[in-house]
């Protein structure tokens, strides 16, 4: 069984950073694709970003090209959201999940991760 926590969210201004981090226990998510997923109010969950077990390919959605990086840390079991750039219609809860089959390079549906963190609030102002 893995355990996910996020943290990092919080309030920032349109054009500020923040940096998500997703921490997981349990088991080690060195063999695991990772994923980032978020849910805006009133809207389904959709895919964000997605990175193989070794670091060395990711795929974003293309809402994000260019302003997110996703990156993994897998002696720590953690991986990275660096967000930059935030907009407005970046707000939403984002959820860190991983996925016991290979890293694919497109978007992904939600139920083909196995294991999901509770989320951490990311709210941009303009």
């Amino acid at each position: 069984q893995v355990q996910l926590v996020e943290s990092g969210g919080g309030l920032v201004q349109a054009g500020g950073s923040l940096r998500l981090s997703c921490a997981a226990s349990g088991r080690t998510v060195s063999t695991y694709s990772m994923g980032w997923f978020r849910q805006a109010p009133g809207k389904e969950r959709e895919f964000v970003t997605s990175i193989s077990w070794s670091g060395g390919s990711t795929f974003y959605a293309d809402s994000v090209k260019g302003r997110f990086t996703i990156s993994r840390v897998n002696a720590k079991n953690t991986v990275y959201l660096q967000m930059n750039s935030l907009q407005p219609e970046d707000t939403a809860v984002y959820y860190c999940a991983a996925r016991l089959g290979p890293w694919v390079p497109r978007s992904l549906p939600d139920y083909e991760y196995d294991y999901w963190g509770q989320g951490t609030q990311v709210t941009v102002s303009s």
